[in-house]
């Protein structure tokens, strides 16, 4: 039996990476848009949030504002089920940190850090993740 596949809910900026990677990805995909008041998308099913770090070097605005607002709302909140992470290597210890923090703060696995906008091997990693993340959600999910 074919497993329930999770939505995806993403964020990015005008540099685009983390929406190239969705669009390289072709799965099913709602975008929390990049001005600060746009209406957000609505979740009511299982979802995976794809989520960039702008952080300082300190770490601070790590998670971008619009996600906050997302996730601040609990009727969206509640359908969180797992987090991937973007970065920049370059940025050390800060890389991917959204992911971590919004891992932590939402008690949701942490399911895939990428660099940029991924190479294919992300991709591929993500695609079957995503995949086995969706039967899983199929057995415990009615």
């Amino acid at each position: 039996m074919a497993g329930r596949s999770p939505a995806l809910v993403y964020f990015s900026s005008a540099s685009g990476n983390t929406h190239r990677f969705v669009t390289r990805l072709g799965w099913a995909a709602s975008r929390i848009a990049v001005e600060p008041d746009a209406p957000l998308p609505m979740v009511d099913a299982p979802f995976v949030l794809l989520c960039p770090t702008y952080a300082d070097g300190q770490g601070r605005g790590a998670v971008p504002k619009q996600v906050i607002r997302f996730l601040n709302d609990p009727a969206r909140r509640k359908h969180i089920c797992g987090v991937i992470g973007t970065g920049n290597r370059n940025f050390g210890a800060t890389y991917a940190l959204a992911g971590r923090i919004i891992s932590e703060k939402c008690n949701v696995p942490l399911l895939y850090t990428l660099e940029l906008a991924g190479t294919d091997t992300d991709i591929a990693r993500v695609t079957d993740g995503l995949q086995k993340l969706g039967d899983n959600l199929c057995s415990t999910v009615s």
